[in-house]
């Protein structure tokens, strides 16, 4: 689960960084695909470097080619470059707190339903009472945690971009385990965070075309190079969410990485605040309450899978 939570961390990171890119230029699509460009250029120049990643990548056309999973998996890149889109447009209407209250909203529900359903050929994990209460908690948490910012919001004039950003977060989820279900076949995670960006990094060059005849006016690019690390942030993120579903299972993983997203986001407001941030009691009980959650959430799925284990072995005579 610590590895979850160091994922949120780092992806709390790289919005903030991406965020700042975006602002210096003044498009965050042409961020966002900056972004994908440096993690797909950094996941190339580590499969020439590592030998194990360089033939795990060659076994890429080959897994495609014998239908080791279905193809349309590789829509999980896709849903990388939705999120982005969803943000360059839903953020603009809603606000970033109510954008990720429903992005998490939907992560929570996405999730859920992939272990129920056993989704990529993983055991199927029944969705017990104590996992519900950790998912409502988990939402409720986000919610406290980002009220300050979200206060005065007229949610019903609002109410078709917040569908939209919760339908990402449902897909997140799908992208976190088709990331999975590819590392397996291809035989490192690191082969599936390559396909997973170079896919979306050609969906965001395609968006970047489709714009072109309306013109993108560009302020001119920023000279400190942490401006650019975001790709590579984002290149831990998927490897690390694809080591933790092995173990935790899509939900677990998923509500581990919202707390440590929370807990990146009220770090950087203490330690490097942005303009307009600030951290109010409602964020730290926001931030704790959904801590508690995850815990609760992990709880219950390490009694299942130790409840499942002990019905499997046979008793000794």
């Amino acid at each position: 689960m610590l590895l979850s939570i160091a994922a949120g961390l780092l992806l709390s990171t790289q919005s903030r960084i991406n965020g700042a890119l975006g602002a210096a230029l003044g498009d965050a699509i042409t961020a966002s695909t900056i972004s994908f460009g440096v993690g797909l250029v950094a996941l190339v120049l580590l499969a020439l470097l590592s030998p194990p990643v360089r033939a795990s990548v060659a076994q890429v056309p080959g897994a495609l080619a014998r239908g080791d999973f279905p193809r349309w998996y590789l829509a999980a890149g896709v849903v990388g470059a939705l999120v982005v889109f969803s943000q360059a447009t839903a953020i603009a209407l809603v606000g970033v707190a109510m954008f990720t209250v429903c992005l998490v909203t939907g992560q929570c529900i996405g999730s859920m339903a992939l272990d129920r359903i056993g989704f990529g050929g993983a055991p199927p994990r029944k969705i017990s009472a104590l996992r519900q209460l950790g998912a409502v908690l988990t939402i409720a948490g986000v919610i406290w945690a980002a009220s300050p910012r979200g206060a005065g919001t007229d949610l019903l004039a609002l109410l078709l971009p917040m569908i939209l950003s919760a339908v990402v977060g449902v897909l997140m989820g799908f992208q976190s385990a088709s990331n999975g279900v590819q590392a397996a076949a291809y035989g490192t995670a690191a082969a599936a965070a390559l396909v997973n960006f170079a896919t979306g990094f050609v969906v965001l060059v395609a968006l970047m075309l489709l714009r072109l005849p309306a013109g993108i006016g560009l302020n001119p690019f920023p000279a400190h190079w942490w401006y650019y690390s975001g790709g590579l942030l984002g290149r831990l993120f998927v490897g690390i969410t694809v080591m933790a579903i092995k173990r935790l299972g899509v939900l677990v993983t998923s509500l581990a990485a919202v707390g440590g997203q929370l807990i990146g986001s009220l770090l950087l407001d203490v330690l490097a605040p942005a303009a307009g941030s600030s951290v109010s009691p409602a964020t730290v009980m926001g931030t704790i309450l959904t801590l508690l959650a995850v815990a609760l959430a992990s709880l219950a799925g390490h009694r299942k899978s130790t409840a499942g284990t002990r019905e499997k072995t046979p008793a000794l005579n």
